[in-house]
């Protein structure tokens, strides 16, 4: 598609009228309006003020671009305006803008009007193009100018990826990230200033694109190994942690428009503090990164999670006011606790599996797979096979996708629009809910019946051994996909009121951030004064059942510390099956372990001699500190002193 088929003669406002930012606007949406490409023009004239409170679209060098995303447009649209003698529309470099492109683009957001945005911003970035825009006498040299400079589609995409370097690709590599709110605009300018830039500077430069359309040109483990340095402009969040260990300089967008020499010039520069990702290099999504089932998968749990957690306590809380109190036909009725119970399990419970469903369809064929995902997650609720079968659909729905994709890639280029908002969705949906309604939820409901009714029926050894092996998974890796497995096994039996594994899985998970605490303070000499810093945020932590307060002992010390743990948190969850312990909450810890008042008791004695093996054990044959520790430690004590 090219700029032109979206930028028209009705569309262009050759010389506007107005004075102020606000009036600018209001121009360019009547300009739309008349136009024919909005359904709903105030509700446009609100999105564009809304991305506006963002971020100021005026990205200097005379140019504005407001844009939004909304189902108030009707077809995809670019208007222009201009003005001679400028308008103070709080530009990012303080000059009057003169030149303003106003874009609207619909909430389906089909990629070839996106492609078609991104070479505009790009384009936008010649300064030849802006002068000869500026004394444009009339809509149809605009268009010739507009037209002019559009380069073919696949010209741009080439260019997209990376930079013509002078140099050897792996000689002083520069990768970077660009994301802005409604990914349109600004993610593309910043993306071409920074190749620009990095051309004539004969710097080697690959730029990923986190735009409306998904991620594009995504940056390698192999790349992000050997770079140099890496640019992230961003006013979003994006996955920085691949990134641990690496110079990077981390800026809003807009800088990367602004300042394209001094970021590169700051990325090469190697003497810069590394970057620390949250969790350290154990969170990377390169080098040992992630792929395939797991990555998959722990996007569709970690995901999932805010709903469990928010709906698992409101219906935690609903319980205090009286086991049936929810329900307006029992004698211990509360319409409070009914409120309670229609937030947190007939809302975020409810989209419970959709969300993990569709999450790891989304993972493995990104924003296509999102639809059809959550729609197998739904078909999978409604179909009795619960949470093994939103599994199963997640996977389908993202694989249905990728294959559809393929299929449909030899469409003729006119029909490319269509995939994102009609074809993709329309198959997807129909193919992953047509194979879950006739093949997966048959079978997978009766598994599913088939593993509550054992669960429920468990008793003496079983239940004992099931606490044993839940609670001990929980220590195995504090966090990682054992750990996680554990907690997802429990979160399955609780979609089937069974809240035995969950309560397992809790204190097994509670241990060992407690254990190394109690650690510290019964075995003081074998510990740092730093490392007994830390008994107070591990007590916290582990009553709140976050199992990773544990997680610097472990990696520092793990062939002591994790036999240890796993020790304490087996026994821990046996016992705590062995008293009958239910607690009715995904999470919680301390906070929420009386809601099971007839077995309070058994679960804190259960916690409490769980903890206090881990405690010994690991504190029997931890190592006395060294002469080298014990220096340091008096070094501490003297700088303390001073």
């Amino acid at each position: 598609m090219r700029i032109t088929d979206l930028l028209t003669a009705s569309t262009i406002a050759l010389d506007l009228r107005a004075s102020s930012k606000d009036a600018v606007i209001n121009e360019l949406v009547d300009t739309l309006w008349s136009a024919g490409k909005l359904n709903d023009k105030e509700k446009y004239h609100a999105a564009i003020h809304a991305r506006e409170a963002q971020s100021t679209t005026g990205i200097g060098e005379g140019i504005a671009i407001p844009h939004a995303k909304t189902d108030a447009v009707k077809t995809p649209a670019i208007a222009f305006g201009k003005s001679k003698p400028g308008v103070d529309y709080q530009s990012l470099d303080g000059t009057p803008a003169h030149l303003f492109f106003m874009i609207a683009a619909p909430a389906g957001g089909a990629q070839t009007h996106l492609d078609a945005l991104a070479k505009l911003s790009g384009m936008l970035m010649n300064e030849d193009v802006r002068r000869q825009l500026l004394d444009a006498r009339s809509k149809e040299e605009v268009l010739a100018i507009i037209d002019a400079h559009d380069e073919p589609e696949e010209r741009h995409k080439e260019a997209a990826v990376v930079a013509a370097p002078t140099q050897e690709p792996d000689e002083n590599l520069i990768l970077a990230v660009t994301a802005c709110p409604t990914g349109i605009a600004h993610t593309y300018m910043a993306a071409d200033s920074l190749k620009n830039k990095a051309a004539r500077m004969g710097v080697p430069i690959k730029v990923e694109t986190n735009g409306s359309g998904g991620v594009k040109n995504k940056l390698t483990a192999d790349e992000i190994r050997r770079a140099k340095g890496i640019i992230v402009a961003a006013d979003v969040n994006v996955d920085t942690a691949r990134f641990h260990g690496k110079n990077v300089v981390m800026v809003p967008v807009a800088d990367g428009i602004k300042r394209p020499e001094e970021l590169i010039t700051m990325a090469q520069d190697e003497s810069r503090p590394k970057f620390v990702a949250k969790g350290g290099a154990g969170t990377s999504s390169t080098g040992s990164e992630k792929t395939g089932f797991y990555k998959h998968l722990m996007n569709g749990v970690s995901n999932m999670l805010p709903f469990v957690v928010a709906g698992g306590i409101l219906m935690a809380i609903a319980f205090m006011f009286g086991i049936t109190s929810f329900d307006p036909t029992k004698s211990d009725y509360n319409p409070f606790a009914q409120a309670l119970w229609a937030i947190g399990n007939g809302s975020a419970f409810a989209l419970m599996i959709p969300i993990l469903a569709g999450f790891i369809a989304m993972s493995i064929a990104d924003r296509p797979g999102l639809a059809p995902g959550m729609v197998g997650g739904m078909l999978a609720m409604s179909g009795g096979s619960g949470f093994l079968g939103g599994l199963i659909a997640g996977f389908l729905a993202g694989y249905l996708v990728q294959g559809i994709k393929k299929l449909l890639s030899f469409l003729p280029r006119a029909l490319e629009g269509t995939k994102p908002t009609l074809l993709y969705p329309l198959l997807g949906v129909l193919s992953t809910g047509l194979i879950m309604y006739y093949i997966i939820n048959p079978p997978t409901k009766w598994l599913n019946d088939w593993m509550n009714t054992t669960l429920s029926g468990m008793n003496g050894a079983n239940i004992v051994l099931l606490g044993l092996i839940l609670g001990g998974m929980m220590a195995i890796d504090m966090g990682g996909p054992i750990n996680k497995a554990s907690y997802a096994f429990g979160i399955a039996a609780i979609a089937g009121n069974n809240y035995a594994p969950i309560t397992a899985a809790m204190i097994g998970g509670m241990v060992p951030p407690l254990a190394i605490a109690v650690s510290m303070m019964l075995f003081k000499r074998k510990y740092t004064k730093t490392q007994r810093g830390s008994i107070v945020s591990n007590l916290i932590m582990g009553a709140s059942f976050i199992t990773e307060g544990a997680i610097p002992f472990a990696a520092a010390d793990p062939l002591r510390v994790i036999p240890s743990m796993i020790a304490g948190s087996a026994t821990a969850g046996a016992m705590a099956m062995a008293f009958g312990c239910r607690i009715p909450a995904p999470h919680g810890g301390l906070w929420v372990a009386g809601l099971d008042k007839g077995h309070l008791f058994g679960f804190l004695v259960s916690l409490v001699v769980g903890t206090l093996i881990s405690a010994v054990i690991y504190g029997l044959i931890k190592p006395k500190l060294s002469e080298e520790e014990l220096a340091q430690e008096m070094d501490t004590e003297r700088a303390a002193q001073a």
